[in-house]
């Protein structure tokens, strides 16, 4: 039977955090609270694999984490998180293993309680994994192919797009890269129009290949290369595909494929991060892999107390139940973690943005916080104003990274130095009598370091994240594996497609009716 964890509200420590928090939580001070406690940045600071975190600047104390711990073990979280390691079927409402840590997991690496399909889905993983790896090599090696372009959405665009961006340093020199994932034919044309068939290749993404937006792209795709001259399908474009049959009908010959056990924002590590095989290479993209290994066997291992994946889930629990922030704002301090902020925002909204339990049942609790936020020294100049003097209390979680890459002087001490001072400026806050220049402070905040962003240390801070995402949509009870709530509006879109053509409005409300009759006048 799969493991069903208990949701955190029914079990015996809630109500000792309901009562701790109207106690002493919603009141706790920070600049008292490190006043009063000289190690309290020892305690609430740690290093995992290629990450070290500083959880001090927040609204807890040792006793609300005690709460917060035994809370975990209530849940039976150390539980349910050995059943997704093991391959048991988590993913109840697809009855589905949950096993995109088995993407990095090394060949022959055997988990006490795997079930007996794990040694050949981890054969199969590798050998997907080598036939990958070999063809990226062949790109890269290929001069006369001087554009990729992936064509996906969702889980099949952000994650490689992401990770492609964040590791430009490591790029092969003469690839460029380009990545379309909106329908919107103004995103797919732009790209087009600087490229030439003779020289770009494009990887088309989607598990079933029947995903709308992304074989809309794909079909104009086709149809420009051979518009512009382009004679050989077969070489120019790849499908990351299960569904052979279809991706044979295309004339696309080469396919790598995945598991039904991966979900889509959680396939980066599959056949999905081809784009970034090619830019980083095939080293590259087993030191990524080995990140988040190294960070899988932190969260499988390490004690709760000091485990960073569950520590930021707790936190995450806390604030959004107790002192009921809707909200988290990302600002990683390194330009080329531009789409970082989007790729947690599917990740984390996708997972665990539902209002049922596993079991079908109504929450009585809030869950996912929307995520959102921009490169941090650009987001100073817009959206941190509201984080030191808005009514609303946001946390902040912050990326650095201590090393730079690039020979130009003095930047990388100005980044550090300002990402540093923005969880102090939360925190101490300035006392005026002249209110628009009064900070409140204890406004909390998170800063993580990598020494250095590199393959490994990016693999490694996303697998944190997808761990810390576990923890939380395990503490509220939640399938944090399906996306239900993704397919209303496809099926609704489908309809309305068909009937901006015929201007049928039967059994439309009155605003949707109103909307299909003014479209179809502008045509």
């Amino acid at each position: 039977m799969t493991f069903m964890p208990t949701r955190c509200d029914q079990t015996a420590p809630w109500p000792l955090l309901e009562a701790h928090f109207t106690a002493q939580g919603r009141a706790l001070d920070m600049r008292q609270a490190f006043a009063a406690d000289a190690g309290r940045f020892a305690h609430f600071s740690q290093s995992a694999p290629h990450v070290f975190a500083d959880l001090s600047k927040n609204l807890w104390g040792r006793d609300t984490e005690a709460l917060l711990l035994d809370l975990a073990r209530a849940t039976g979280l150390e539980a349910h998180r050995d059943a997704m390691f093991t391959g048991q079927p988590i993913n109840t409402t697809e009855n589905r293993a949950v096993l995109h840590t088995l993407l990095r997991r090394p060949a022959g690496v055997v988990l006490p309680g795997d079930v007996p399909e794990t040694p050949e889905r981890l054969a199969d993983v590798h050998r997907t994994l080598g036939a990958m790896l070999a063809f990226a090599e062949q790109v890269r090696s290929d001069a006369s192919i001087t554009d990729v372009v992936n064509i996906g959405i969702g889980g099949s665009d952000l994650g490689p797009h992401m990770a492609v961006r964040a590791l430009d340093e490591f790029r092969t020199p003469g690839k460029r890269f380009h990545f379309v994932s909106n329908v919107d034919g103004h995103e797919l044309h732009h790209v087009l129009q600087g490229l030439r068939p003779e020289s770009t290749l494009f990887l088309v993404a989607s598990k079933t290949f029947t995903t709308a937006e992304t074989m809309m792209n794909a079909h104009s795709a086709l149809a420009w290369f051979a518009a512009q001259g382009g004679r050989d399908v077969a070489r120019h474009f790849v499908a990351l595909s299960t569904n052979l049959e279809a991706t044979r009908a295309l004339g696309i010959t080469t396919t790598f494929g995945f598991w039904d056990w991966v979900g889509g924002r959680y396939s980066l590590w599959s056949a999905i991060g081809l784009p970034l095989a090619i830019a980083v290479g095939a080293q590259g993209f087993r030191d990524f892999l080995a990140g988040g290994h190294a960070m899988d066997e932190h969260f499988r291992t390490a004690p709760l107390a000091r485990n960073l994946p569950v520590r930021l889930g707790l936190l995450d629990v806390w604030y959004r139940n107790f002192h009921g922030f809707t909200s988290r704002c990302v600002a990683p301090y390194h330009a080329s973690m531009g789409r970082y902020a989007a790729y947690l925002q599917q990740l984390e909204m996708e997972s665990n943005g539902k209002r049922v339990a596993q079991d079908g049942s109504t929450l009585a609790c809030a869950t996912s916080p929307a995520i959102w936020g921009e490169p941090g020294t650009n987001g100073q100049h817009a959206f941190f104003q509201m984080l030191h003097q808005g009514t609303d209390v946001l946390p902040l979680e912050i990326v650095a990274v201590r090393k730079a890459s690039h020979p130009l002087p003095g930047h990388q001490k100005k980044v550090l130095a300002n990402a540093l001072a923005q969880t102090q400026a939360l925190m101490v806050g300035k006392a005026s009598d002249d209110g628009q220049r009064h900070f409140p402070g204890n406004r909390p905040s998170t800063l993580m370091l990598l020494e250095s962003l590199n393959p490994a240390s990016l693999g490694a801070l996303i697998a944190l994240q997808e761990h810390r995402v576990f923890v939380s949509g395990s503490l509220w009870g939640i399938n944090s594996f399906d996306q239900w709530g993704v397919e209303l509006g496809k099926v609704l879109a489908k309809d309305l497609e068909t009937r901006l053509d015929s201007g049928d409005a039967t059994g439309l409300d009155s605003s949707t009716a109103g909307w299909l009759s003014l479209l179809r006048s502008s045509d």
